[in-house]
């Protein structure tokens, strides 16, 4: 008889990145099981990289907004690697799990911890060993272009336009990427930097095209959002500029030739303006920054 492992992680693609050391955990500590995760179709290039995901199914879930039902029923087991609840919650237990893994059902939330551990974290609670280190899917040959992505979920994690395009024009081989709707950004970053059209990728990719990029290139530029998660994913040498929230909650590992600039303020995440702290990093801290993890 079949064993099934239900994973929700709902959201976006740093949000999946950052869950692998926990799924690949959940591989080992289960490896008779059919591991299926809900998670959106958008990211379906991601799950096979991890060696962790046997199949998938279309979930995008809340944030504060109520989750549709989780198309899945009565797995041997379910895992919130979601939130904290209560909505998440509710979401898997609907599915009729045998055993339910969860914050809030389990240990209390933790609050100013990276995203890595904490679900690392829940995960050895239930005494399931996770090593939060796990995050690669390969390692670049860095024979690609320098990747520059201005683009951010929220106003307040996105760097000024003129200033991308300041440290776009002071590097070698550049594109400028981004999601359909961060096309118009990244056309007028390229504009200001002096870059044809044909280097501006922005609308152009899919997701398997994006992560193929990200794993050939030789350095990504960008503010706290999906494509720094990607850089460390593949080992890219990165410059990640931190705004409202610390690099200790979402920033790269140590090491690695990743740089988190950030001026140490705290902020709204969600602002519609950029965040001041964001606003106190110079071009040519950026660009000095981009020169050493590259030299």
């Amino acid at each position: 008889m079949a064993l099934d492992l239900l994973v929700l992680r709902g959201l976006g693609l740093g949000d999946l990145l950052t869950a692998v050391p926990a799924l690949r955990a959940l591989r080992q500590a289960f490896p008779r099981h059919r591991i299926t995760l809900a998670a959106p179709r958008a990211l379906d290039a991601l799950p096979p990289l991890t060696g962790a995901v046997d199949a998938q199914v279309d979930v995008s879930g809340p944030g504060p907004i109520p989750m549709d039902r989780v198309p899945f029923e009565r797995p041997d087991i379910a895992v919130n690697l979601h939130g904290k609840g209560p909505q998440s919650i509710e979401a898997l237990r609907d599915t009729d799990p045998g055993r339910l893994i969860s914050f809030g059902t389990g240990p209390p939330y933790p609050d100013g911890v990276h995203e890595v551990r904490r679900w690392c974290g829940l995960l050895e609670w239930h005494g399931i060993d996770a090593d939060p280190a796990d995050l690669t899917l390969g390692v670049s040959d860095r024979t690609g272009p320098a990747i520059v992505h201005p683009g951010a979920a929220y106003p307040a994690r996105r760097w000024p336009p003129e200033r991308f395009a300041e440290v776009a024009a002071a590097l070698d081989d550049v594109v400028v990427t981004g999601n359909a709707e961060e096309t118009p950004l990244a056309k007028r970053v390229a504009e200001l930097a002096g870059l044809p059209s044909t280097r501006v990728l922005a609308g152009r990719t899919t997701m398997a095209d994006l992560v193929d990029l990200v794993s050939r290139s030789r350095l990504v530029v960008c503010g706290d959002t999906g494509v720094a998660h990607l850089a460390t994913a593949f080992c890219v040498p990165s410059v990640v500029l931190f705004g409202p929230v610390s690099p200790a909650l979402w920033g790269p590992p140590p090491g690695w030739r990743h740089v988190a600039l950030w001026a140490g303020r705290n902020g709204d995440p969600h602002g519609e303006r950029p965040d001041p702290g964001l606003l106190k990093i110079e071009v040519s801290e950026v660009v000095d920054a981009a020169l050493e993890v590259t030299s």
